[in-house]
């Protein structure tokens, strides 16, 4: 995670990023950075047209910039437009999944971090059978720095 990743969404960054126990908790809190807004449902994630998923694409930035738990939420409503089920719902599972474990990382949980990596292994794994690159996402790159616990290296850059 560095400053210096590029963008690819035009959404801004919220003023913190959410650890438990060090910061409000973005809804719940009445100091929350996302308390009191309702978040928009996106449509679907379509693999053919992921460049014109807004959601997706911040879910990108936010993860790439070390907001993780915010991408988690971004790239959840996503995963429940795909009704939760099928390729596209475990690519977004999968990618919530590590974002999980990026979370854990900032909370110095490795166990958890571990639980969650393997995790997002399992889900990635299974679509990259079908594809090595999904969503513009190289998956064998991303499962090669899990599997090496490199998670803190992991960055997520599409490529059309």
């Amino acid at each position: 995670m560095t400053q210096d990743q590029p963008r690819h969404s035009a959404q801004q960054f919220p003023p913190y990023t959410y650890v438990p126990g060090r910061a409000p908790h973005p809804v719940s809190d009445p100091a929350g950075h996302m308390h009191g807004h309702e978040p928009p449902q996106p449509p679907p994630l379509d693999p053919d047209h992921w460049q014109d998923s807004d959601t997706y694409l911040f879910g990108i930035d936010l993860f790439n910039h070390g907001y993780y738990w915010e991408a988690h939420e971004a790239w959840e409503s996503l995963w429940h437009a795909a009704e939760r089920q099928g390729t596209v719902a475990d690519f977004l599972k999968g990618l919530i999944k590590l974002a999980a474990a990026g979370v854990k990382s900032l909370e110095e949980n490795p166990a958890g971090v571990e639980r969650h990596t393997n995790r997002a292994v399992e889900l990635l794994s299974s679509v990259s059978q079908s594809s090595t690159r999904y969503c513009g996402i190289n998956l064998e790159s991303v499962l090669a720095k899990c599997r090496s616990d490199a998670l803190a290296t992991i960055t997520l850059e599409p490529i059309e």
